[in-house]
């Protein structure tokens, strides 16, 4: 008899309780894994991702190996048909039980559901993505929290209660037959972004020697100061138990921390709020605001206005900056994220899902409960979003954050000439002779006062 663990978003060994669960039988055990390509381009997944996920497969399946379990290829293009796949892969080895973590977005639910009505053999399903389970906290109401900082106050209270260990490696499974590797490594993306066990949680511990600066570095995108350890967690390389732990045994008071090691706590936190979110609030992840009353907005559909942001082209230093960053490497400062979201949604007033697809089509770490509340807060369309009325000053930003202009010369190298206080904006004062760049495409003073009245105007429609 076999046990059969279906590895989507978990792409781990160690702290994954399915895989866990599994071996803890004394069974033999094979695990399967795959893209299903036509349904990740219908919820616009990118290749950056998808090269992280087959680099990570490629490692998975050596370590796997390690424990005598192999690792199947799932080929099914489609949610549906990786019914099928799965299902048929336990009838062929006689399995006993099937194993999976659990994932929130509602489509995956929908298919996991599906899979356990038709599923001739036991289901287990395990939670592992968050550092505690959504559902779990609730407000003295008995309902869900549409507020952060309530959130975050019942969580820390929590987490410095249970202080959960993460699981271990599991025991080896009986003997059985491990081919090769069926993923090639890409080594380029490799070098940027290492995605074997030894290499990833490197990462992790050199990050848990700064972290404690993190609250002074995280905002200044021409800094490594922020963790950049987002790809591992959204394919499940590393999970927010494994960090938290490996912080507490550096910072035993982490939870209690004001400093660089709290403030970075408080995105973890943040992360287990929006996955809290799409469980408790379904149509956030079905392309829906949290804030009802935004629907039938009447946003701006400029597609030409759409490529200047899309392409670094806006006239805005920083802007341009960041989207030439994410363009090139897959990434993009967590600061810089929020004020081209922003510029997006507010100065140009274009709708928010063009930005939310966009940054799925080219993070690699796209996470759709992370990313759509980023984007709903930006929009103010979401829970516990930025008010309508308060509008980052993208220039106003970069002059804070890169003084020097040091992030926009190395991802806008056509301003280098331009020195620390005209580089923000460079047409502030009057045209700029030779300068190979463009103007403004909107004013933003203008543009913000046109954001605010059209929210106003249509929130006084709903009333």
């Amino acid at each position: 008899m076999t046990q059969v663990v279906w590895l989507r978003s978990d792409l781990r060994v160690q702290d994954n309780p399915a895989l866990f669960h599994a071996l803890q039988t004394g069974e033999d055990v094979i695990a399967c894994t795959g893209i299903a390509q036509q349904t990740w381009q219908r919820h616009r997944r990118g290749d950056n991702q998808a090269t992280l996920i087959n680099n990570r497969c490629h490692h998975l399946a050596a370590e796997l190996a390690a424990l005598r379990v192999p690792l199947r290829r799932l080929a099914a293009p489609t949610f549906e048909a990786q019914i099928d796949e799965v299902l048929g892969l336990c009838g062929q080895f006689q399995a006993k039980a099937l194993h999976f973590n659990v994932q929130y977005e509602w489509d995956e639910a929908q298919r996991d559901q599906a899979l356990a009505q038709r599923a001739p053999l036991r289901v287990h399903s395990y939670h592992d993505q968050c550092a505690i389970r959504p559902g779990t906290l609730k407000t003295g109401q008995g309902s869900f929290y549409s507020v952060f900082t309530p959130f975050k106050r019942r969580w820390l209270a929590l987490q410095s209660e249970q202080m959960i260990q993460p699981l271990g490696t599991p025991p080896a499974s009986k003997a059985m037959a491990c081919t090769p590797s069926e993923w090639a490594l890409n080594a380029q993306a490799e070098q940027q972004w290492p995605s074997d066990t030894a290499s990833v949680h490197q990462r992790l511990n050199a990050w848990i020697s700064l972290a404690h600066r993190y609250d002074q570095t995280r905002d200044l995108p021409s800094v490594d100061g922020t963790s950049q350890l987002s790809p591992y967690l959204a394919i499940g390389a590393l999970s927010a138990q494994q960090i938290l732990h490996a912080l507490a045994m550096e910072h035993p008071g982490l939870y209690q921390d004001s400093g660089g090691i709290g403030t970075f706590v408080s995105e973890i936190c943040w992360r287990d709020f929006y996955r809290n979110l799409i469980v408790e609030v379904p149509r956030v992840s079905r392309d829906q605001p949290f804030k009802l009353e935004t629907r039938g907005m009447r946003w701006n559909t400029s597609e030409q206005d759409f490529d200047r942001w899309a392409t670094g082209q806006t006239g805005i230093p920083i802007v341009d900056a960041a989207m030439r960053q994410l363009l090139a490497t897959g990434w993009m400062h967590n600061r810089c994220r929020m004020i081209v979201a922003m510029f997006l949604t507010k100065n140009l007033f274009i709708h928010w899902r063009r930005g939310e697809d966009f940054f799925m089509r080219h993070l690699v770490d796209a996470d759709l409960a992370s990313n759509n509340g980023g984007w709903q807060w930006s929009a103010s369309t979401g829970t516990d979003a930025a008010p309508y009325f308060r509008v980052m000053n993208p220039v106003t930003q970069s002059e804070r954050f890169d003084p020097e202009g040091t992030y926009i010369r190395r991802w806008v190298p056509e301003l280098n000439a331009l020195g620390a206080k005209r580089i923000h904006a460079p047409f502030a004062q009057g045209p700029v002779h030779g300068l190979d760049y463009p103007a403004p495409m909107v004013d933003l003073k203008v543009s913000r006062q046109q954001a605010i009245d059209n929210f106003k105007a249509h929130l006084q429609e709903q009333k």
